[in-house]
């Protein structure tokens, strides 16, 4: 197959919140689609170090401590917010902020459009806090305002692997994995396994 050049246009966005009640840790619910996404900027975290011996830099290694980012959605549903954020949706379906509340972590699922085939991405260890939303008056056109989730992305083990984040691309032996991509997490193969 051939490979992509290029990748753009963010879709396909989903969540799926840990399940800590579940055997095989870690292990997700099932992935909860969220429409409307706008944007999604990862900044790596971690730094490198340099040993420095006969007047070179003899080695270098870099620590990976994952990503923190904004994702910009065009409105973060009520539940799925409440669910995020330890809040709450009281009796009459408002959504109520809880000071104390407790976050919950959940994977990022999504896909981007590439020039040949489209990549799914999953980060499998994300917490978010409270979204950043400007409320504006309707002048003489509507601009639309936006959800932006501030997010932390964690290392997490999995299969004896600290593993941050995972790109799939349809190939000619993992369609069953790429097909499926969004009904559970995926979580990796090593050593020749299938998914």
């Amino acid at each position: 197959m051939t490979q992509n050049k290029v990748t753009f246009g963010l879709e396909k966005l989903h969540i799926a919140f840990f399940d800590v009640a579940a055997q095989g840790q870690p292990a997700w619910k099932a992935p909860i689609p969220i429409p409307g996404a706008v944007r999604w900027t990862p900044e790596a975290q971690g730094e490198s170090s340099t040993f420095y011996a006969d007047n070179t830099a003899y080695f270098v290694i870099s620590s990976n401590n994952g990503y923190t980012g904004e994702l910009e959605l065009a409105l973060v549903p009520d539940a799925v917010l409440a669910e995020m954020l330890g809040w709450e949706l009281d009796d009459n379906g408002m959504l109520v902020e809880v000071s104390n509340a407790i976050p919950k972590k959940f994977a990022l699922m999504g896909q981007v459009q590439g020039d040949q085939k489209n990549r799914r991405f999953v980060y499998y260890d994300c917490q978010a806090t409270r979204p950043a939303k400007e409320r504006t008056t309707k002048g003489e056109s509507i601009e639309v305002t936006t959800d932006v989730l501030n997010l932390t992305i964690s290392p997490i083990e999995i299969e004896g692997k600290m593993v941050v984040k995972g790109d799939l691309e349809l190939n000619d032996t993992n369609a069953t994995a790429y097909n499926s991509f969004f009904t559970s997490v995926y979580k990796p193969v090593f050593g020749g396994g299938a998914a």
